[in-house]
Order: structure tokens, then C-alpha cells, then sequence
């Protein structure tokens, strides 16, 4: 395939998408418009933007590198996956109804309103928003480097002003109607993709015959290990129940009904997904068992494809990382907006100048995860060990701060220390990590205990949830007066939804 078109037909991919974000977006006019689609979102858009970002750089070309070395352990990022977003349908779609604008604001809430919780909970999410999307401008200006045959840096830089000009042309509008689109390109770019590398390499029989036997049991524990295998789906799972870009999904859309329809169906997509990266992972290996670095595996196997098809496979690829990326993006902006914004100023800006402030904000953000993607080319790996330390404790507070009332923020404090203190321990003992795989397990069962004992010896909340709830809301729409407790919103009943 010739690199030249490759640049080419990516340019006028990026140059379409950015029209459609400008196209649905024209009508915006705060920063609800611009952050969360005016909270409205349909079935089809909630739906393909979560499809889109769960079918990220990790989940589609990372799982094909590593079903390249161990076989049908590749799935295990799709069962990972839709274990978490089914979770979070079931667990978290009834506080859409609470109108939370990020998932600092929600976890404040748990926790009586404390400001303490919320500014801990927005810094901790905004690093680690802008780690992610430093890894996917990072990855993307690999792939990008790879199938162009430009500079590195050069590609780098092109993936992040990618990342500027269509989420800033359009907002979240915009990123989710992007983000439904490529979910259709990648699906159709993945099922072409394993369905002729199969055929390239003489059918099913030539795979099982190169690759690991060991690495064609179920999931591939016969290589992996039960527990390494088990921890792998659980820190996907985790990563999804945690990271704020699913949240920005529960806060938008339509109705909690619309939102959990999409999930459900995102999971089962998603399961179906799964057994794709493995195969072409397989039939990578059988093509070449020798590449130095699997991660190249999905880019290597594009090779053995017609150049128009090799074309829309790598587009599809792209789309991946693209789609991963502008949601991270939009996140990080929420969190200046709304959490770092009023941490610095005391008060939410103006409404009208809300998406300004959101675009400028968004060349800040895509900026400094510019820099990390400039200066390291080990930010995949920094990324993976901060965000196992960072999503534990989220996950074990938003958990528990769902469901127990009782939940104080010293136990919020301590969920995040214990979660990331148990992580550093287990990253510096080599062998737990050769027991274990990663320490999300461990981590999370160590926040756990550390919220639950932390909260019991600690004097309960002294704000109850409507006021903590009257408080956010006061403090987000910058009105002075007091905001009535509507019943409907109380968090009993959300709880008990």
C-alpha cells in the first residue's frame, strides 16, 4: 500500500469527520451544550459513542498484539469490558437523574458535600485523563508514523491537532456523533480484517497448528495462569466502572431508560467484538511468529490485504484510537470547567462564556498530553501502572458511595490512599506481580477494607444527600439562593432504583 494515499484518504477522513462535528453542533449555546449535548442524547448516539470509546487503542490493537502472544487470552479484554459497562448499567444509570456534571461532583455527593473529596477526586481524574489521552496521541502517532512512513513527532503532532480541531470544532456533540460513525467503520474494518487474515493464511487448521496450544485453551489460562488471567478482565472492568469517560455517557443522555438500553447493548457488542483482536492476533502469528514487537501484530497482518481494503482496515484502526481519545479529551475539559475552574476562581464561569473557556481549556488539555507523548516513548506502560493505582479506590468509592449512606469522605480518602499504596507495594514486588499479573485485584480488595473500617470509626456525614446534592447543584449554576430538595432526586431513591 502506498503511504502517500494512506495520508491522503486519512486527511479526508479527519476533514469529514471534523464537518459532521460542526454540522450537529451549530446550535450550542452553554457549556451543557458543549460538555454533555444539552443531557439529551438518543439511544443511537448513546449507544455508538459508547461503542466507540470502548473499542479504543487498548481494546482493538492492543488486544490483537497480545492475542498475538497468547492466543485466545486477547478476549479477555472484551469480556473484561462488558462485564464493566453491564455493571455500570445495572449499578450507576439511575444517577444520570442527579444531572452531575463529573464524576468528582458525584463522588462529593457520597460523601456529604465534602469539598475536600471533590477537589482530591478532580485533580487525581484530570492526571489521569490527561496520562490516557497521552497515550492514545502516542499510539496514534506510531500507527500513523508506521502506515504514512512520516517522522514520528510529525505524526504525533498531526493525531493531537487532530484531536483540537474536531472536538473543539464541535464539543461533545460532536465526539459523539464521531464516535457513531467510526463504531461502524471499526466493526466493519475488524470482521473484514479477521475474516481474510484467516483465509490468507490457508484457514483455521495452519493456526492451530503455529500457534501455543497452551494459548488456545479457554482465554488461554493453560499459558497465562487462572489469577493473571482473572486479573486482566478485572482491571478492564474496573477501568470501565471508574473512568470518567463512561460517566460523561450516564450524565448526558436522554433518560436513565435510554441509557441503560445502550449499555446493554454496547456489552453484548462488545462481547461479540472480543473474539476478533484474537484471531487476527493468531493469524498474525502464523503469518510471521517472529515480529519484535507484537504491537505491530494488527499493523503487520494489514500487509496480506488488497490495498483498498488494507486502506479501510487501517482506517478502521485509527478510528480506534481516534474515538478513545476525543472522549478522554472532552472529560478532562469537563474537569477544568467545572472542578479546577471553581477550585481556582470560586464560582463556575459565565454561561456564555462557557465554550470558550471549554476551547481554550481543550488546547491546555491536548497540550500537556502533547508533552507527555513527546517526551516518552514508555507512556503506555507509566500510564498502565498510574491509572491501576488511581481507579481502585474511584471504583470502591463510587461503589460504595452508591449504595451505603453511611460512606464518610475520611473512607473516601482512604479508599484512594489504601488502592494506590497497595499498588505501589505490589509494581515493587516482582513476584506478586508474576502471581497476580497486575495489581488491580489486590488493590482493590486493600480499598475496600481501608473504606469500610476508615468510615466506621469515623463520625458520620453531617450534610444529608439532598443537601449535599442542593449544594453541588447551588454551586455549579452559580445561584446564591438556596436550591429546594426535590424528593424525586433523593438519593434513597436513586439508590434504590
Amino acid at each position: 500500500m502506498n503511504n502517500l494515499s494512506f495520508l491522503i484518504w486519512f486527511g479526508l477522513y479527519a476533514c469529514a469527520m471534523s464537518f459532521l462535528g460542526w454540522y450537529v453542533s451549530r446550535q450550542q449555546k452553554n457549556g451543557d451544550d458543549f460538555l454533555l449535548g444539552g443531557r439529551s442524547l438518543p439511544l443511537f448516539l448513546t449507544l455508538g459513542s459508547t461503542v466507540g470509546t470502548m473499542v479504543g487503542t487498548g481494546s482493538s490493537v492492543g488486544a490483537v498484539g497480545f492475542g498475538y502472544l497468547n492466543g485466545w487470552a486477547g478476549m479477555l479484554y472484551g469480556l473484561g469490558g462488558a462485564v464493566g459497562i453491564l455493571l455500570v448499567a445495572w449499578l450507576f444509570a439511575p444517577v444520570r437523574n442527579l444531572r452531575f456534571m463529573t464524576m468528582s461532583e458525584e463522588i462529593s455527593y457520597y460523601t456529604g458535600g465534602s469539598k475536600i473529596v471533590k477537589n482530591s477526586v478532580a485533580i487525581l481524574i484530570f492526571i489521569a485523563s490527561i496520562g490516557w489521552l497521552g497515550a492514545h496521541i502516542l499510539g496514534g502517532g506510531l500507527y500513523l508514523a508506521w502506515a504514512s512512513g512520516i517522522d514520528i513527532t510529525t505524526a504525533k503532532i498531526i493525531i493531537a491537532a487532530a484531536f483540537i480541531v474536531y472536538v473543539g470544532i464541535g464539543g461533545y456533540s460532536a465526539v459523539v456523533w464521531i464516535d457513531t460513525v467510526q463504531s461502524l467503520v471499526l466493526f466493519i474494518g475488524f470482521i473484514l480484517m479477521a475474516w481474510l487474515a484467516v483465509d490468507h493464511v490457508g484457514g483455521w487448521q495452519p493456526i492451530r497448528q503455529a500457534v501455543d496450544p497452551a494459548a488456545q485453551s479457554l482465554f488461554a489460562v493453560d499459558k497465562l495462569g487462572v489469577l493473571p488471567a482473572l486479573s486482566l478482565a478485572v482491571v478492564i472492568g474496573v477501568g470501565v466502572l471508574a473512568t470518567p469517560s463512561y460517566r460523561q455517557r450516564i450524565y448526558s443522555a436522554k433518560s436513565v431508560s435510554t441509557l441503560r438500553k445502550s449499555f446493554i447493548i454496547t456489552g453484548m457488542l462488545y462481547l461479540g467484538f472480543s473474539f476478533l483482536p484474537a484471531i487476527i492476533g493468531m493469524a498474525a502469528y502464523t503469518m510471521n511468529p517472529a515480529l519484535e514487537n507484537s504491537g505491530f501484530a494488527f499493523l503487520f497482518a494489514t500487509q496480506v490485504l488488497p490495498p483498498v481494503l488494507a486502506m479501510a482496515v487501517l482506517i478502521a484502526g485509527m478510528s480506534a484510537n481516534m474515538s478513545s481519545g476525543s472522549s478522554d479529551a472532552i472529560a478532562a475539559v469537563s474537569i477544568m470547567l467545572r472542578d479546577l475552574y471553581t477550585l481556582i476562581t470560586g464560582h463556575m464561569p459565565a454561561p456564555e462564556r462557557a465554550i470558550r473557556l471549554s476551547r481554550l481549556f481543550l488546547v491546555l488539555v491536548i497540550g500537556l498530553a502533547l508533552l507527555f507523548a513527546l517526551t516518552s516513548d514508555d507512556i503506555i506502560g507509566y500510564i498502565t501502572k498510574m491509572i491501576s493505582m488511581i481507579m481502585s479506590g474511584m471504583f470502591i468509592c463510587s461503589l460504595l458511595g452508591r449504595f451505603w449512606t453511611r460512606f464518610n469522605w475520611q473512607g473516601a480518602l482512604a479508599a484512594l490512599a489504601g488502592g494506590a499504596g497497595t499498588a505501589l507495594l505490589m509494581l515493587a514486588n516482582s513476584g506478586w506481580m508474576a502471581t497476580w499479573g497486575n495489581p488491580c485485584i489486590p488493590s482493590v480488595l486493600a480499598s475496600l477494607a481501608c473504606a469500610v473500617v476508615v468510615t466506621l470509626v469515623t463520625p458520620a456525614n453531617t450534610m444529608s444527600r439532598e443537601e449535599a446534592l442542593a449544594m453541588i447543584t447551588r454551586e455549579r449554576e452559580s445561584r446564591p439562593q438556596a436550591v429546594p430538595v426535590q424528593p424525586a432526586s433523593a438519593p434513597q431513591g436513586a439508590a434504590n432504583e
